[in-house]
């Protein structure tokens, strides 16, 4: 599997760069998800399918709306009727060019409320790693900065989250806690601005 980052945020690229250096299945470009060459991309949405702000409205402008429409049926016929924040889904797109998207929740709603202190960049990371390599066509995934816009997350701390992500999904690093003060520890580790308890 081959992976593209890709996004405007100059600041989110140069931490991408530190965090992915040694991986030479990851390329980091700055630049606009939009215009890739790339089997699929990933929209960095919402539980519910709005692809009316953001990352995702540019992508309804270069793919149609119809898109949006056909994710909030598949969405809507989904056990929870939403799309958790830590699952994904795959949907054609009819484009010659992008022929998937991956929707992957960064935030239940549109919001910006408590994003910048939560792991969604590193859950929403992980669930469309998942969904590209278990989708059988998908080769090349063009993945943009998570929670960085709206959800005003730290871009150090988005890059951190993505490449844990990265590393127990696609090199099978996997988490194994001894007991739950580890698990605490590991998850203050991918956010040191998340509050534990209040």
């Amino acid at each position: 599997m081959q992976y593209l980052l890709i996004d405007k945020n100059e600041k989110l690229v140069a931490a991408w760069q530190q965090y992915f250096k040694d991986e030479s299945n990851v390329i980091i470009r700055e630049g606009d998800l939009t215009k890739v060459s790339s089997e699929a991309i990933v929209s960095p949405a919402n539980s519910f399918g709005f692809m009316d702000g953001g990352v995702d409205y540019a992508i309804s402008l270069r793919l149609g709306w119809d898109l949006q429409f056909e994710l909030q049926k598949q969405i809507k016929a989904l056990p929870e009727g939403e799309l958790l924040v830590g699952k994904a889904l795959v949907i054609e797109t009819k484009d010659e060019i992008i022929q998937y998207l991956i929707s992957a929740p960064t935030m239940r709603v549109p919001m910006n409320y408590n994003i910048a202190t939560s792991v969604n960049a590193y859950l929403a990371m992980k669930a469309a790693l998942i969904a590209a390599r278990e989708h059988p066509a998908i080769e090349y995934v063009a993945i943009p900065g998570f929670c960085t816009g709206v959800g005003r997350m730290d871009v150090e701390i988005a890059a951190r989250q993505m490449y844990q992500a990265y590393v127990e999904i696609e090199k099978g690093e996997a988490m194994d806690f001894e007991d739950f003060g580890a698990a605490q520890k590991y998850h203050y580790h991918i956010n040191p601005k998340g509050m534990i308890f209040d």
